[in-house]
C-alpha cells in the first residue's frame, strides 16, 4: 500500500508536470524556462529538480511511465501464449481503450501533446533513448525462452512495428478523422503488423 509521503510525492510530481506541459503547449517547449515552470508550480527551480532530472522529463515522464510495459506483458504471459501473440493482445487492448501510447486517441490535449513531442528535436531524441531502453528490456525477457540474437532481433523489430503503427494512427487522427472512425483499420493494421512478424 502507497504510504502518505509517497500519494504527497506523486501528487507534487503530477501537479509540476501539468504545469509544465500546460506552458508548453501555449508557448512551445523552447519558449517556456524551467524557472517559469516552477514559479508556475509554485515551487522553488530547486525543488522542480528533486522531481525531474532535465526539462524534458517535465513532458515525456508520460511516455517513461509506460518503461519495460512490453518486457512485462512477455514476461505475465500465460504458458501456452508466445510472446508475440501476447504483445499483439496487448496492443489490440490499448487500442480499444484509446492508450494514447498506440497513437489512438483524439483528445485534443493528447493530440498537441504528440505534436509537440514530435516536433521538437530534443524531446524526440530523449523518446528514442527511452526506446532503446525499452529494447534492451524486452529482448532481456523474450531471451528468458529464446537465444540471445534472436530475442534482439524480435525485440528491435517489436518496438519498431508498434512505433509505426502508434505514428500512423496519431497521423491520421492529426488531419482530423476521429478515434472511433480510425479503429477499425487501426486494429486490422496491427493484425497484419503481427502477423508480419510471426512470419518464418
Amino acid at each position: 500500500m502507497t504510504g502518505l509521503r509517497e500519494r504527497k510525492r506523486q501528487q507534487v510530481h503530477d501537479a509540476i508536470s501539468t504545469a509544465a506541459i500546460t506552458l508548453f503547449l501555449e508557448r512551445g517547449f523552447d519558449e517556456v524556462s524551467v524557472a517559469e515552470v516552477a514559479a508556475s508550480a509554485g515551487i522553488s527551480k530547486p525543488t522542480l529538480f528533486k522531481y525531474f532530472a532535465a526539462k524534458e522529463d517535465l513532458v515525456l515522464h508520460r511516455i517513461s511511465d509506460h518503461q519495460g510495459e512490453a518486457a512485462g506483458v512477455v514476461r505475465r504471459r500465460s504458458q501456452d501464449e508466445t510472446p508475440l501473440a501476447a504483445l499483439h493482445r496487448h496492443f489490440l487492448a490499448g487500442l480499444e481503450r484509446r492508450d494514447p501510447v498506440t497513437g489512438l486517441n483524439d483528445d485534443k490535449t493528447v493530440l498537441a501533446y504528440h505534436q509537440m513531442v514530435f516536433s521538437t528535436p530534443s524531446l524526440a531524441a530523449r523518446v528514442s533513448h527511452y526506446m532503446a531502453v525499452d529494447e534492451e528490456a524486452l529482448a532481456e525477457a523474450l531471451g528468458e525462452s529464446t537465444d540471445e540474437l534472436t530475442a534482439r532481433l524480435v525485440a528491435a523489430q517489436v518496438l519498431a512495428v508498434q512505433r509505426v503503427l502508434a505514428r500512423r494512427n496519431w497521423a491520421r487522427l492529426a488531419k482530423g478523422e476521429t478515434a472511433d472512425e480510425v479503429h477499425p483499420s487501426a486494429v486490422a493494421a496491427a493484425d497484419r503488423a503481427f502477423a508480419l512478424l510471426e512470419s518464418p
